[in-house]
């Protein structure tokens, strides 16, 4: 079957709010394709002011519990900024990229089709590197 990415309605830079950037990466982050035995949980990191925008960081912290191991090894971080210009009109919605972990790709929500297997590599990499050193 045919994969389709979840189109969302961003918001506008002056409807934007802190907490609002939260719920529309809570969006983007529903419609991905991972099992439901990862958790995550989110948060706001900081605000950075340019010349020409603005960015908000955010964090979004990914795990897989078990029963035998509710505390997990590693975790995976997925950074997500959201940026608002300063020169288009304030009604232009939001521009939004996130990372990964570790790694450099900048990925925009609305053309990529997120990987379960990306988090996976993250803390199989993690598991290896504790136990190596």
């Amino acid at each position: 079957s045919e994969y389709v990415i979840k189109n969302i309605q961003w918001t506008t830079g002056n409807n934007f709010t802190v907490e609002r950037g939260l719920q529309q990466i809570e969006e983007v982050i529903s419609a991905w394709e991972i099992h439901e035995s990862w958790l995550h949980w989110s948060e706001f990191l900081q605000e950075e002011d340019l010349k020409d925008t603005k960015r908000y960081h955010y964090r979004v912290c990914w795990s897989m519990p078990t029963r035998r191991k509710p505390i997990p090894r590693a975790t995976a971080n997925v950074y997500f900024v959201i940026e608002i210009s300063k020169i288009k009109p304030a009604t232009s919605p939001v521009e939004v990229f996130f990372t990964l972990e570790s790694r450099k790709l900048i990925h925009r929500p609305d053309q990529c089709r997120f990987r379960e297997k990306w988090l996976k590599d993250i803390i199989e990499n993690k598991i290896i590197f504790m136990e190596t050193h």
